[in-house]
C-alpha cells in the first residue's frame, strides 16, 4: 500500500463494491465545496487585511518620509537663512556707522573686515563703491580697487531696495562667489554701497552636515535651475539641474517625482535672495526597511496560509469522513428497515393469503376423500379416468397453493439487487391479488387501467412489488370503507413507464406535501402509522433510477405517480434476461 492510499480517506470511493445500499451523498464534491468554502471564508479576509495594512503601511512609511523631508527642509532654510541674515545685518551695521569716506582711510577697511570674520566668519573681503559705481575702497585677496560697477544688476538692486544678495556668479574675480551689499548714507549727503564676498564653502559645509537618509543630497539652486553649491549626484557648480525647479517655491513643499526610480524633493525659497533650497532623497532607499519588513511579511502570510490550509484540509477530511460513517450506518438502518416494513406488510397479506389457500386446500381435501371412498367402497377398482381426473384436479390445486406461497416468499425475502425485464402490468396484478380480500371485506372499489401496449422495463422485480405494495397500502389507510382506488400502467413518453394509484380518501395537506417522504413523518399517527412506508418507497424508487411523485388534495384523495426508465439497471447492478 503507498503514502497516497494510506493518506486517502475511506469517502474518497464511495460505498464499497456490492454493498446492498447506496451512498446519500457525493463526498468527493462535498469534502471539495467544504474545503473551497473554508478557504474561501477564512483566507478572503486574511488577504484583504493583508493587502489593506500592505497599502496603508506603505502609505505610511511614505508620508512619514514625506514628513521628514519637509521638516529637513524647513530646519535647513532657516539655518541657512539665519546665516544670511546674520552678515546682512552685520553690513547694514557698519554701513550705518561709518561712512564712506571713513571707510577709505588706509586700514579702516581692513580692520573692518578682520572684526567680520572674528564675530561673524564667511567673509572674504570687503568693499566701498561710491554713487557712481566705482569701488573706491577695497580689502581682500583680490585687485579689484578703481572696478566700475554700475552697469551690474546687484550694484543698482542695492541702490534700490537698500540691500542684496546675489546668487553664486564669477564675476570679474573669474571664481564663483556671491555677495552681500548695503546702501549706506554719507553725512553730508550721497550714498554708497558697502559690498562683501561670502565664502560658498560655509554653505556647502552646512549643506554637507546634514544627516540625510535614502541617499539624500542637498544644494542650492536660482531660480533658473542653475546648481549653486556642489551636489553629490546632480553635478557641480554652475551645472543645469536635471530636476525641475517649481516657480512658486515660496515656501517649503515637498514633492514626489517618479523619473529616476522615484526621487522625493524638498523645495524652500531662502528669503531675500534669488536661490531656493532643495533637498533630494531617493524613494527606494527611503523604502527599503519597508521592503525588508514586506518580506518578512509576505513570509509570514505564505507560513498562516499553510497552516490555514492544512487545518481547513483536516477538519474537512473529518467531516466528511463522519458523513460517511454516518450515511453507511443510515444506508444499513434503512435497508433492514425496509425488509421490516416488507415483513410487516405480509403480515397484513396474511389474511387475504389464509383465505387464497384455504381454497385449493379444499379442494384437495374434496377430492382426496372421493378418490379415498371409491378405493375403500367400491367393490370394483374405480376407473382410471376418474382417478386421472381427481389426481389432475389435487395437482392444479398444489399448483396454485404453490404460486401463492411463492408470491409471499418473494416479498418475504432478503434478497439482493436482480435486474430483469419485467411488466409493470403484472407486478401491479400480483401485487393487487394478495389485497383482494381486504378490499372486499372493506368495500373498496379496486379499478385497474394498463396499457396492453407497454413495454417491458429492466429493474428488480422484488423491489418494485415492494414499492406498489407500499403504495397501495398507503391508499387503503387513507380511505374510509367503500372508497375507491385507480391503479393506472402507462408510457407518459418512448423512454419512460409509469404506475399511478388513486384513492379518494382523506388528502395531504398542503403544508404536508413537502415532508411525506422524510424519514418518520407520518399524517396518520393516530392510526398506527410510522413514517417510514413513503420514505423508505422514496429510497427504493431512487434505488431503481425512476421519480416519485404526488398530487393531493385535502378530503378528495392523492394520487402517487412513479416512473421508470424503460433501460436502467440497479446502481451499475448487470441486467439479467431469461
Amino acid at each position: 500500500m503507498g503514502i497516497m492510499d494510506r493518506l486517502r480517506p475511506e469517502f474518497w470511493n464511495g460505498a464499497a463494491d456490492g454493498e446492498p445500499y447506496r451512498s446519500l451523498f457525493n463526498y468527493r464534491r462535498v469534502w471539495r465545496l467544504s474545503v473551497l468554502l473554508l478557504a474561501a471564508v477564512t483566507l478572503t479576509p486574511l488577504c484583504i487585511m493583508t493587502v489593506i495594512d500592505f497599502n496603508v503601511t506603505k502609505q505610511a512609511v511614505t508620508q512619514e518620509n514625506l514628513h521628514r523631508t519637509t521638516i529637513t527642509t524647513s530646519n535647513t532654510r532657516r539655518t541657512l537663512s539665519y546665516f544670511l541674515d546674520e552678515r546682512l545685518a552685520a553690513l547694514n551695521f557698519a554701513a550705518r556707522e561709518e561712512s564712506a569716506r571713513q571707510l577709505a582711510i588706509k586700514g579702516r577697511l581692513g580692520a573692518l573686515l578682520a572684526d567680520l570674520k572674528a564675530a561673524f566668519g564667511g567673509f572674504m573681503d570687503l568693499g566701498v563703491i561710491d554713487a557712481t559705481g566705482r569701488q573706491s575702497a577695497y580689502d581682500g585677496p583680490y585687485d579689484l580697487l578703481g572696478i566700475d560697477y554700475s552697469s551690474q544688476e546687484w550694484f543698482k538692486k542695492t541702490m534700490a531696495s537698500g540691500s542684496y544678495i546675489s546668487d553664486v556668479f564669477l564675476g570679474f574675480r573669474n571664481v564663483p562667489h556671491m555677495i552681500i551689499a548695503v546702501r549706506g548714507e554719507n553725512p553730508d549727503g550721497g550714498a554708497f554701497v558697502l559690498r562683501a564676498s561670502v565664502d560658498t564653502q560655509r554653505i556647502n559645509d552646512i549643506l554637507a552636515g546634514l544627516d540625510l537618509s535614502g541617499g539624500g543630497d542637498a544644494f542650492l539652486v536660482n531660480r533658473d535651475g542653475i546648481l549653486q553649491t556642489v551636489s553629490r549626484s546632480h553635478g557641480s557648480v554652475f551645472e543645469h539641474l536635471d530636476i525641475p525647479v517649481p516657480e512658486d517655491a515660496d515656501r517649503t513643499e515637498v514633492r514626489e517625482i517618479p523619473d529616476d526610480g522615484g526621487l522625493i524633493v524638498g523645495y524652500a525659497s531662502i528669503e531675500r535672495t534669488p536661490l531656493v533650497l532643495m533637498v533630494v532623497k531617493r524613494q527606494a532607499e527611503l523604502m527599503r526597511p519597508w521592503y525588508a519588513m514586506r518580506v518578512n511579511l509576505l513570509g509570514f502570510l505564505g507560513a498562516s496560509i499553510l497552516v490555514i490550509l492544512v487545518v481547513i484540509l483536516g477538519v474537512a477530511t473529518y467531516m466528511v469522513e463522519k458523513i460517511f460513517h454516518a450515511d453507511q450506518t443510515r444506508a444499513k438502518t434503512m435497508h433492514q428497515m425496509e425488509h421490516t416494513n416488507r415483513m410487516a406488510s405480509i403480515g397484513r397479506l396474511a389474511a387475504g393469503v389464509a383465505h387464497e389457500i384455504n381454497n385449493p386446500l379444499a379442494i384437495i381435501n374434496e377430492k382426496a376423500g372421493l378418490m379415498q371412498d371409491l378405493i375403500r367402497f367400491s367393490k370394483e377398482p374405480p376407473p382410471t379416468e376418474r382417478i386421472s381426473g381427481l389426481v389432475d384436479s389435487i395437482l392444479a390445486s398444489v399448483e396454485r397453493a404453490g404460486t401463492i406461497t411463492k408470491r409471499l416468499l418473494s416479498f418475504a425475502r432478503h434478497l439482493e439487487v436482480h435486474v430483469e425485464a419485467v411488466n409493470l402490468c403484472k407486478i401491479a396484478e400480483e401485487v393487487l391479488s394478495f389485497l383482494t380480500k381486504e378490499a372486499e371485506y372493506r368495500r373498496i372499489a379496486v379499478e385497474v387501467a394498463a396499457d396492453p401496449a407497454v413495454p417491458d422495463i429492466e429493474s428488480d422485480r422484488g423491489k418494485l412489488q415492494q414499492i406498489l405494495l407500499n403504495l397501495v397500502n398507503n391508499a387503503f389507510q387513507a380511505m374510509d370503507d367503500g372508497g375507491s382506488l385507480r391503479v393506472r400502467v402507462f408510457s407518459p413518453d418512448a423512454q419512460h413507464v409509469a404506475v399511478s394509484v388513486s384513492d379518494n380518501g382523506c388528502g395531504i395537506p398542503a403544508a404536508d406535501v413537502k415532508r411525506i417522504f422524510e424519514p418518520f413523518f407520518s399524517t396518520k399517527k393516530k392510526k398506527g402509522g410510522t413514517g417510514l412506508g413513503l420514505s423508505i418507497t422514496y429510497g427504493l424508487v431512487q434505488e431503481l433510477g425512476g421519480t416519485l411523485g404526488v398530487e393531493s388534495e385535502l378530503g378528495h384523495g392523492s394520487t402517487f405517480t412513479v416512473t421508470f426508465p424503460l433501460a436502467k439497471g440497479v446502481d451499475g447492478a448487470p441486467v439479467a434476461r431469461g
